[in-house]
């Protein structure tokens, strides 16, 4: 990504929605709650830590 061998944590949360948004589904109370998979997505990615080198 960007020209390097590797990636980034800011690299991985970039492509999370375009990668797996139309892999989550939600129960019918999240969509009834109105949240979107986006939404989900989003919430994993902020509760999951960057490992550490």
């Amino acid at each position: 990504m960007a020209g390097r061998d590797y990636v980034t944590p800011a690299d991985i949360k970039a492509a999370v929605l375009p990668v797996l948004r139309h892999r989550v589904a939600l129960s019918p109370e999240s969509e009834l709650d109105g949240l979107s998979s986006d939404d989900l997505l989003a919430a994993l990615i902020e509760q999951v830590a960057a490992p550490r080198a």
